[in-house]
């Protein structure tokens, strides 16, 4: 089976990469933006890797890896009007909102920072670097998968 890559955002005063080790398993919830849910729903697969990127900080930048170890399923905070993102439209039986669970792999030793990606010719097509990307989960190619792993090697050494 091919294992495919994605990068997930996350803002790290709502769950960082910390809380994801602390955690061991989280619940990738809270999504609610059709294309990503399309993304969790129907593409992401256990097993397939995660670059985990702290958004809305100075700096922004990828923190570690992570695995998902459950594919998709319905985000049942959708319906508990308790959780911080509920929406009536979606239901036990007819749910709206998909998620899927994910475990740290990965801490590297330095942030790789949105600057430091720029950088990379071979990133230049990564669409988190594109202009107006905004999806909080994004495909990214063995290519891109590799660079970003090249450059937190070099950092690290």
């Amino acid at each position: 089976m091919v294992h495919r890559y994605w990068l997930f955002k996350s803002e790290p005063s709502a769950y960082s990469y910390d809380d994801l080790v602390s955690d061991g398993v989280a619940e990738w919830d809270g999504v609610r933006n059709f294309q990503a849910r399309n993304l969790l729903r129907d593409e992401i697969k256990e097993g397939d890797e995660v670059l985990f990127y702290h958004s809305t900080v100075k700096p922004m930048a990828v923190i570690g890896t992570a695995v998902v170890v459950r594919s998709g399923y319905p985000d049942y905070t959708a319906w508990d009007q308790n959780s911080d993102h509920p929406d009536p439209k979606s239901s036990p039986d007819s749910p709206v909102w998909y998620m899927v669970d994910i475990q740290s792999k990965k801490r590297f030793q330095e942030p790789l920072t949105l600057d430091m990606l720029r950088r990379v010719a071979d990133l230049k097509d990564m669409m988190l670097l594109r202009k107006g990307s905004r999806l909080s989960v994004q495909p990214v190619t063995k290519e891109e998968w590799d660079a970003v792993h090249r450059l937190a090697h070099q950092v690290d050494s």
